[in-house]
């Protein structure tokens, strides 16, 4: 009790201070206006059954539409299955059947008890499909999620007809020698700061990541979504590139035998990665959109979505 009465003491002291509550003698001359409650929000998306499965690594968190051709999408890192929200709409209006996963750590799946690599994130991929009752599915991944999707194919390739990868990631040791330096620098040294500065940092970082690959500027309600996510998953944010960087995509891309369609835009931080697959893999499809950067789904949801659903319908 006392401590509740100290806690209302120091938040009375702190709202007079700073204005927001006056003294009983200025009560007296002042009228409180109240501010009417905003109007509710009004909610676009699509319902997506939420839900949870058992996987290797604990509880698996989903999103499904139900109906449609099925689709599994993997997020890139540090993010998490929202970041398809953009797109979930105009997926199921056109027949396609969203299934979009957390993998392990992010979002609200459950994390590994150790650094995972690619290759134990694909695993969560047959638990899912098998609890939804699907045989064969179409899969698609962005960034991280590619290199995941690619690896879907490769483990599982009699439940997987179609691949999608947006962002391949063909690299040689010294470019995968820096971008672990990266992460080793950005991310698991990464410090959280008393003042919550890190948080402010994280934003600021992000949209300037945004805003510098789009002609029109972020919300910053999206780019608030973006810094938090990094921030909730059940496992250190920093597994996601960590994975994704130790990952030998240039070795695996030769082995994937199913269909595939490159995904990519030309303001992608890795456009060039897409071009060296094409290359590599003259015999996959390739799609190229122009500008944005690696949030291309919400900076050209239509067009993305479009590319998909073309390939995927074909």
């Amino acid at each position: 009790m006392n401590k509740k009465l100290s806690t209302l003491g120091l938040l009375v002291t702190v709202a007079l201070s700073m204005g927001f509550i006056s003294t009983h003698a200025e009560a007296t001359q002042t009228e409180v206006v109240y501010k009417p409650n905003p109007p509710p929000m009004t909610i676009t998306l699509p319902v997506m059954h939420r839900g949870y499965v058992d996987g290797p690594f604990g509880q698996v968190h989903f999103q499904d539409a139900g109906k449609g051709r099925p689709l599994v999408m993997f997020h890139q890192a540090p993010m998490s299955s929202r970041q398809f929200e953009s797109v979930f709409k105009y997926l199921i209006d056109q027949g396609i059947r969203p299934i979009a996963i957390d993998l392990p750590g992010f979002g609200m799946s459950d994390t590994t008890a150790f650094v995972p690599t690619i290759e134990d994130y694909a695993k969560i991929f047959v638990p899912v499909i098998d609890a939804l009752g699907l045989d064969v599915v179409d899969v698609l991944g962005h960034h991280t999620g590619a290199l995941v999707a690619t690896e879907v194919g490769l483990q599982f390739p009699k439940r997987v007809r179609k691949l999608v990868l947006g962002g391949p990631f063909p690299v040689d040791e010294a470019e995968r020698k820096e971008f672990l330096k990266f992460v080793q620098g950005a991310e698991i040294d990464f410090e959280y700061l008393a003042d919550g500065s890190h948080l402010a940092k994280s934003f600021e970082v992000r949209y300037n990541m945004y805003n510098d690959t789009s002609d029109v500027p972020p919300s910053p309600k999206l780019i608030t979504r973006y810094a938090v996510e990094k921030f909730v998953g059940y496992g250190p944010f920093w597994y996601g590139h960590h994975a994704a960087f130790t990952y030998d995509h240039k070795q695996t891309i030769p082995k994937i035998s199913h269909p595939t369609l490159i995904l990519t835009n030309t303001g992608d931080q890795i456009f060039d990665k897409a071009q060296l697959t094409k290359q590599m893999r003259p015999d996959f499809e390739m799609v190229v959109l122009q500008g944005g950067g690696v949030d291309i789904v919400d900076q050209q949801p239509q067009a993305w979505a479009e590319a998909v659903v073309k390939y995927l319908k074909d």
